[in-house]
């Protein structure tokens, strides 16, 4: 990091920047994520009044338009100082004067932490026995580490990749993982070697509408990859049927994880109503 002194005396590009790095490094002190060597270390200000000087030198970037001027200065003015947002909000806008977007491993994100109890046990994950998704050949880290993080919110028990599915340890599928790949359990199998004593149903067009697909209490949802969908070999394997999720769209298309999370979300419905 740098001094506010120091940091007003630069110029146009060279000062933005520096200033984007400066708030992203604030973030991760926030956070408790920082790196070492990069934690606040400014024994003569607060953290709070640095972050506070630094922004008021952004305020005063002729780039800077009318409405994040007006959401910065609002958030400066804040009593207690919400450092985090404030952070966040001045990055960004910093990246969109810059005209650098953020891609999603950008994001200053902190690992979730695993849940507890009041004694500081870790919990036990609950899930529905035998719910299971097969994730064929999905290429972006982003998606399967999507696909891992719904499937352990929506209570699957584990998850199934082809082998021609990325790594789940990829840095960015763990990333968007948020931690669900490491409690999650998953194998890497070919369709042949799913499991013999569970029904196989595949979501892709074309099938029963999802409003009326009876789903089984245990399964596994095969989902196909990003360009090419659910294979032939696939659907040939998916026995218990085809679940369509109807859209009307003029794209009538779907990120694969957006649509994963709509299947969970009807599969686990249909599950918590057979035990009422």
């Amino acid at each position: 990091m740098i001094e506010p002194g120091k940091l007003f005396q630069l110029e146009g590009g060279q000062k933005r920047r520096k200033l984007a790095l400066t708030y992203g490094a604030l973030e991760r002190d926030i956070r408790g994520i920082a790196e070492k060597g990069t934690e606040y270390s400014f024994e003569n200000i607060k953290r709070s009044d640095y972050l506070v000087k630094i922004t008021e030198i952004l305020l005063k970037d002729p780039k800077l338009e009318k409405e994040d001027f007006d959401a910065l200065s609002f958030l400066i003015k804040q009593n207690p100082l919400d450092e985090l947002r404030l952070c966040n909000v001045a990055r960004n806008t910093l990246l969109k004067i810059i005209g650098t977007f953020p891609a999603e491993w950008d994001l200053v994100i902190a690992p979730h932490a695993a849940p507890t109890d009041e004694n500081g046990t870790v919990r036990q994950r609950s899930f529905y026995p035998g719910v299971c998704v097969y994730a064929e050949d999905i290429r972006s880290p982003f998606n399967i580490g999507s696909i891992f993080r719904t499937a352990e919110a929506m209570g699957a028990e584990k998850v199934f990749i082809s082998p021609n599915c990325i790594d789940p340890e990829q840095p960015r599928a763990i990333r968007s993982g948020m931690g669900c790949i490491e409690t999650l359990g998953w194998n890497r199998c070919s369709l042949q070697d799913l499991p013999e004593d569970l029904p196989v149903f595949a979501l892709e067009t074309g099938g029963t509408d999802i409003n009326e697909f009876v789903f089984p209490k245990q399964g596994i949802c095969i989902i196909g990859s990003e360009e090419l969908g659910t294979s032939p070999e696939a659907l040939a394997k998916a026995t218990y049927g085809r679940v369509t999720i109807p859209m009307v769209g003029l794209k009538a298309s779907l990120n694969v994880g957006v649509a994963f999370g709509i299947l969970m979300q009807k599969w686990t419905e249909q599950l918590s109503e057979l035990k009422k």
